[in-house]
């Protein structure tokens, strides 16, 4: 609408979003059309609905203090109904051409407007009600047009005018609420990027630990058994290609999960030169079970820090994977020196991957996550991890960015 223009051209205030035209008029009729009370045939029969009950009314009153005048109720009803079809239509084309951004409008553009619009509007609908209807029964003898459309004018001016201005608060009102809803979906996806970014901020914070650690064991074999460091330094160019290779993703299969694990495993085997045994144990229908990747790694890590390293002997290392009450339980168990460092809670107060675990599963999973760790018996350390159960039924590229829904 052209008058439209000259109000809003120089507001900065809106949104690539807000500015950006629909592309096609199906487009824009589809934008327009929400919420449902906005979709052009319900809004105008609202108009008419309102329409005839002020029709009813009248026939009411005029029977009661006119019983004996030739009232049709037809066209009462029709002359009235006509009326809010126009308003309807025309109110709906207001918010068709203008919609939230009506809410811009100053008070200037608001008197010099469409205040002489809706003045204008007024005296259309008018002319629409006394030329359809030219024997409108407010009295029974034959009054000229020119007359009757000046009498319909001038007594029904401020009813108009109520109306349009009506239905522009409604409008200013609906564009205040949309610009609401955008802010908080503004807000809502801002707060994923965060927590993203969070999560990425953490998976480059094990990644680096996890490579310390495994280049200090490959750096202490250089000395004692040259093949074992070079096959270690092999297999760790394997893990890092896959780490890599996996770029984003903040969850991976528990199939893919274990394949990692089994690799380090088999790197720490041989710089602890067989003396860990190890069991792997999953239940076969939570292979395809999302878990967040490098969630076991940093605790198998601890196991041969914190524990074999603290012995001379052999030890044992367990992994299980269980299912139950649409959770998944994840335990790591291990022999070796105990637990050391524990705080009141039971936490350890120092430890990198532990502290990284529990921020990336409350990221995540909120509270619908839990680690424990505790020494089953002596010197025997238990971990358990515990979140909701989903499988990788989405597709490939969402899962990795984005996660499960």
């Amino acid at each position: 609408m052209p008058f439209y223009q000259d109000s809003v051209s120089n507001d900065a205030a809106f949104s690539a979003l807000e500015e950006a035209p629909p592309q096609t008029l199906r487009d824009r009729l589809r934008e327009r059309s929400k919420p449902l009370i906005l979709h052009p045939a319900i809004f105008i029969s609202a108009f008419m609905l309102i329409g005839l009950l002020f029709a009813l009314q009248q026939w009411i009153e005029m029977r009661i203090w006119y019983p004996q005048a030739p009232i049709s109720i037809l066209i009462v009803c029709g002359a009235w109904m006509l009326q809010y079809f126009v308003w309807g239509v025309f109110c709906w084309s207001l918010w068709f051409w203008l919609g939230p951004r009506l809410r811009k409008l100053n008070w200037k553009y608001l008197v010099f407007r469409l205040l002489p619009v809706s003045i204008m509007m007024s005296f259309c609908v008018e002319v629409a009600l006394v030329t359809f209807f030219p024997q409108f029964p407010r009295s029974e003898r034959h009054i000229p047009y020119l007359k009757r459309l000046n009498f319909e004018f001038t007594s029904e001016f401020l009813e108009n005018l109520a109306v349009f201005w009506s239905a522009f608060l409604v409008f200013r009102m609906l564009g205040y609420y949309e610009d609401a809803r955008l802010k908080e979906r503004a807000l809502s996806q801002l707060s994923v990027e965060l927590a993203q970014a969070q999560m990425q901020a953490l998976r480059m914070q094990v990644n680096p630990h996890f490579l310390f650690n495994t280049m200090n064991g490959i750096s202490s074999l250089m000395h004692s058994n040259v093949d074992a460091a070079d096959e270690m330094l092999e297999q760790l160019s394997s893990m890092l290609r896959i780490t890599l290779e996996r770029g984003s993703a903040q969850l991976i299969t528990l199939r893919e999960e274990i394949e990692f694990i089994e690799m380090y495993l088999s790197l720490q085997d041989r710089r602890f030169s067989g003396r860990i045994h190890q069991r792997i144990s999953i239940e076969p229908q939570l292979h395809d079970a999302l878990v967040p990747t490098m969630i076991l790694q940093p605790l198998v890590e601890n196991a041969f820090v914190h524990g074999f390293s603290k012995i001379a002997g052999e030890g044992k290392l367990e992994i299980q994977a269980i299912g139950r009450n649409r959770r998944l339980r994840i335990t790591v168990r291990n022999d070796g020196a105990g637990l050391r460092n524990l705080d009141e809670h039971g936490r350890l107060t120092s430890g990198t991957g532990l502290n990284n675990i529990r921020n990336r599963l409350q990221l995540l999973f909120d509270q619908e996550q839990s680690l424990n760790i505790r020494e089953t018996t002596p010197n025997v350390v238990q971990v358990d991890l515990s979140f909701p159960l989903k499988y990788s039924d989405v597709p490939e590229k969402i899962l990795f960015e984005y996660g499960p829904a």
